[in-house]
């Protein structure tokens, strides 16, 4: 098997500052550290790469023209043509990352992930493009907002990348050049200390993903919320799937996420999409409904409930 190549990727909507901020990563000289170095340039923007002030040697810059450039033919041969040690990526902002992963070579390594966005327009793309700011934001270790200005609301930018992802880094890069990490506390909206952990209507998405990250904090608990319920004959006896659906970025990509709850024959005749509210006891244990280890609510009271005013519940 090839030897690893460490990847590079940095990624954001034309004009956001990746460009810059390659240019500069190359020209320090603490990057030089012998690697034959592939810089893959996937859009072209009005600031051009200049290699004659690279400290950093042995960098073969290629461009890919068009999306069907990306894949793993000719991300192979490119690799193998420069013995590349290293790729640096600057990806198209239209372009969904998928479509990066699914090309990627089997011996490429993602060892960094930044993504960048210009704070003067961000808010203006995330209402207009929100699929494909989620698809910038859900992945990376970092969020750089280049161009910040004291007069903009951070907790607005904040809200936007913690609503894609709880992941990455939030820096504020202010007009000329200072940077200010972000130190938003980001308080779950219910109390996972109180004797009853009960979960509004509008925060079921934060409570999913939550119990989903940290299942290990939520065993033993005793947990109440209302949800839809789901029914099939893959469903052990005694067992139903409660939950709602759960939009994370745009419509196209509604689902609905449940837990496997142990009824105890607490309530009978139920049925797919009834309301129900439950209050349970959490465990870990193996279940059908996961095909592996996860959480398993055992109900303590589940009753019958009216839809919410919002079936679809969202992170943001």
């Amino acid at each position: 098997m090839s030897e690893e190549v460490s990847v590079y990727l940095f990624l954001g909507f034309l004009e956001s500052g990746k460009t810059k901020f390659i240019q500069e990563t190359l020209e320090d000289p603490r990057m030089e550290n012998g690697e034959r170095t592939l810089l893959l340039v996937c859009e072209e923007g009005e600031e051009e790469y200049d290699p004659h002030t690279f400290k950093v040697k042995n960098v073969a810059v290629v461009t890919l023209e068009s999306e069907d450039e990306l894949n793993i033919q000719n991300l192979t041969a490119l690799t193998e043509k420069y013995r590349a040690e290293r790729v640096v990526v600057e990806y198209n902002g239209a372009w969904l990352l998928q479509a990066f992963f699914d090309a990627m070579p089997e011996n490429w390594v993602i060892n960094q992930m930044m993504t960048f966005f210009d704070a003067n327009t961000f808010i203006n793309y995330n209402r207009n493009m929100r699929q494909l700011v989620y698809d910038k934001i859900y992945m990376t270790q970092m969020v750089v907002f280049n161009r910040f200005k004291p007069e903009m609301d951070k907790m607005e930018f904040h809200k936007i990348v913690r609503g894609a992802s709880r992941r990455p880094d939030i820096v504020y890069e202010y007009l000329g050049g200072n940077p200010e990490f972000d130190d938003i506390e980001d308080p779950l909206p219910f109390d996972v200390n109180a004797p009853v952990v009960e979960i509004a209507d509008r925060d079921f998405a934060w409570f999913y993903r939550d119990i989903a990250e940290k299942p290990a904090e939520y065993v033993g608990k005793t947990v109440k919320f209302k949800g839809m319920a789901a029914v099939s004959k893959k469903t052990p006896q005694g067992y139903i799937v409660l939950g709602r659906h759960i939009m994370t970025c745009c419509e196209a990509d509604i689902a609905y996420d449940g837990f496997a709850v142990n009824t105890k024959g607490l309530l009978e005749g139920i049925k797919t999409r009834d309301w129900l509210t439950v209050t349970a006891k959490v465990r870990m244990e193996y279940s059908s409904v996961y095909r592996k280890q996860g959480p398993v609510l055992v109900a303590e009271k589940l009753e019958r409930a009216t839809p919410p005013e919002e079936v679809v519940v969202t992170y943001y």
